[in-house]
């Protein structure tokens, strides 16, 4: 679970606090990531971060993630945003977010807007992942949280929990299901390609004599 706000009075993180608790009550094992101390993406100069390695352990372990964004001149929160530039499409063999099903909500401090979610569902696609078509967008989040960082009992609340059960219904149906879903006929050529490439290799090494030496 990400969100993007490193204040101590982030309403993001608030926000994915309360996701995560309805979460753990349906049956989920939850982790949430801080971005706290997370270095600006600088194309993996920094790749060896602790930080940065535990970003992406937590993506590779997850089968389904949630995002919380506030919304910042119209847009998602540049900490929100980093987080995602430090996951990369590929790693090796492993794709950190491919496949996975995915959430969003965002919080606002003026009235209701989804331009945050609008782009959230952007990057959501162009990770690969599968992004349910239900979200939340918390207007006016400062008058949602009491003291304790409860949120109160408010449509707003049980669109969230409507959200998670939403996400939690998709990750069963896809659990088993996923390489199924993400089985691309580009990759599957590539692959061909690079095995007809090496079999090339290999055979010609193996019918190329080897040459005596004379001195």
């Amino acid at each position: 679970m990400l969100y993007g706000s490193l204040r101590d009075t982030s309403y993001s993180k608030l926000a994915i606090h309360t996701a995560a608790d309805i979460l753990t009550q349906m049956g989920a094992e939850v982790r949430i990531f801080d971005p706290t101390g997370l270095p600006v993406f600088d194309n993996d100069e920094s790749a060896s971060h602790n930080k940065v390695q535990e970003l992406r352990e937590l993506a590779n372990w997850s089968e389904a993630q949630v995002w919380c964004s506030p919304e910042i001149h119209g847009n998602m929160s540049a900490v929100f945003k980093n987080q995602i530039d430090w996951l990369p499409l590929s790693s090796g063999a492993v794709r950190p977010s491919q496949g996975k099903v995915l959430a969003l909500m965002q919080v606002s401090g003026g009235s209701q807007s989804f331009n945050a979610l609008n782009n959230m569902r952007v990057l959501g696609r162009w990770m690969r992942m599968f992004t349910i078509a239900n979200q939340s967008s918390i207007a006016k989040v400062y008058q949602e949280f009491e003291p304790s960082g409860e949120m109160k009992a408010s449509n707003y609340r049980n669109r969230v929990v409507d959200v998670m059960e939403e996400l939690m219904r998709f990750t069963y149906l896809l659990r088993d299901h996923d390489s199924f879903m993400v089985d691309r006929f580009s990759e599957r050529n590539a692959s061909k390609q690079e095995t007809a490439a090496l079999n090339n290799t290999l055979k010609k090494h193996i019918n190329t004599p080897n040459k005596a030496c004379c001195h």
